[in-house]
């Protein structure tokens, strides 16, 4: 975590002020603002905890304030402690906290044996603005709190940033969504995150999902999710990345385009190649069409790169489909609230339709033909080419990107029952 200061701002400011809202520190909402307000919250912090009061972030304060960022922290275990005292203490429920604690007996508690203890609130915010780092800790805090979640790495950015999948259930048949293949749609990220985590909950709850059992259908498909596809350019929008080279070559390559704001405009990947005009299907009409409109070297939008998989962070989400086997996929964009189900002229994989009206009528969003400007080199348009199976972009919200978090609520009351939708059409796939 980069040390900020009173002046600072930008998304690691937010993830900051989470850490103080969420620990009773700081009242409000997280405005990505490090002011007088922030900073005296900050030094509260750091007096009860025994830390040096500057007023700053740094390292050691981290150490100490990310734990409510994860949602979760160790316990050990004193005399009189209980599961079901831990949980009344702090707001989680004895079923939380056996699931943090696999193998451990609740009713033969040793003293000193360390736990995992999860907060009341869910380890998932929706007010905040997102960052490679934000996500890194979220995925600490999901594995944390339930250690049947399964993660690997499909790949990593141009930077560096791993490209995380979460993985749910354990059924034969596989599902996959991905988002933030564009960076200023990451507003999609929470979506993807959040149906992980109101899926654990309600598994280790016992409860159901808006009626759904979700694990009786969780075994039978196994549900991979990509929540960020694009981190150095999603830090770029936020304000996460705001120096050092990276952020001076992706400035330069902006002065090139001054029509397309920036950051707010900036969709392609930190090296300026837009990641879902990437994919082996149509990629040469697409340069045809996006050199026609000016887009014929590296920009913030619109560039399809030098050859096809070029960028690291396509070449990892085609390697990542190749090596499994996905009944479907679906990539999250925004704009429109419309379900495209289509390639250019190519005829529909058997069930494209019929699986399309499913998450269509769960949404509310209407299904409609891919529009010929974007038709080509997106990551549905190369599923349904190379494996002759259905294939979705879900373009969520409208307005101008990025979408301002206030539409995250309507955005996700159209998508969950969206996504339990695509399981269920998944486990009956054949």
């Amino acid at each position: 975590m980069s040390e900020l200061k009173r002046g600072d701002r930008g998304a690691l400011v937010e993830m900051l002020q989470l850490g103080l809202l969420r620990s009773g520190y700081l009242s409000g909402t997280a405005d990505g603002i490090f002011g007088p307000k922030t900073e005296a919250a900050l030094r509260r912090f750091q007096r009860n905890f025994g830390l040096e009061v500057t007023g700053a972030l740094n390292a050691d304060t981290w150490e100490t304030l990310r734990r409510f960022v994860r949602g979760y922290f160790r316990k050990k275990v004193c005399r009189g402690d209980t599961f079901w005292s831990l949980a009344a203490q702090y707001g989680c429920t004895p079923a939380e906290i056996a699931a943090a604690n696999p193998g451990v007996d609740p009713d033969r508690l040793q003293i000193g044996e360390s736990l995992t203890v999860p907060f009341g609130y869910p380890v998932i915010p929706d007010d905040v603005a997102y960052s490679s780092q934000l996500c890194a800790e979220l995925v600490d805090g999901l594995r944390a709190r339930y250690p049947m979640l399964e993660t690997e790495t499909a790949g990593k950015s141009a930077l560096g940033r791993e490209l995380t999948v979460l993985r749910l259930g354990s059924g034969k048949k596989q599902l996959f969504a991905a988002a933030s293949f564009h960076a200023n749609e990451w507003i999609n990220t929470p979506v993807l995150f959040t149906f992980a985590e109101d899926c654990l909950r309600a598994l280790v709850n016992g409860k159901k999902l808006c009626g759904t059992d979700i694990g009786a259908l969780l075994s039978e498909v196994t549900l991979h999710l990509l929540p960020m596809v694009n981190p150095d350019g999603v830090d770029l929008v936020t304000g996460a990345l705001q120096s050092g080279a990276a952020f001076d070559a992706a400035k330069e390559i902006a002065a090139r385009y001054p029509a397309v704001p920036f950051p707010a405009g900036w969709k392609a990947n930190i090296r300026g190649v837009d990641l879902n005009l990437q994919f082996p299907a149509g990629w040469e009409q697409a340069k045809k069409i996006k050199y026609a409109q000016g887009y014929v070297s590296p920009a913030p939008r619109d560039y399809v790169g030098p050859a096809p998989l070029s960028a690291p962070e396509s070449k990892a989400v085609a390697d990542y489909t190749c090596g499994n086997r996905f009944r479907f996929v679906l990539a999250y964009h925004t704009q429109g609230s419309v379900i495209y189900w289509t390639y250019g002229d190519d005829a529909p994989p058997q069930n494209s339709e019929q699986i399309g009206r499913a998450l269509s009528d769960a949404s509310g969003y209407p299904l409609t033909s891919t529009p010929p400007e974007a038709a080509y080199a997106g990551y549905k348009d190369w599923f349904i080419r190379e494996f002759d199976r259905p294939g979705y972009t879900v373009e969520t919200g409208s307005g101008k990107n990025p979408l301002p978090l206030s539409q995250f609520a309507s955005i996700y009351a159209a998508n969950r029952p969206l996504l339990l939708a695509a399981l269920k059409e998944a486990a009956v796939s054949d």
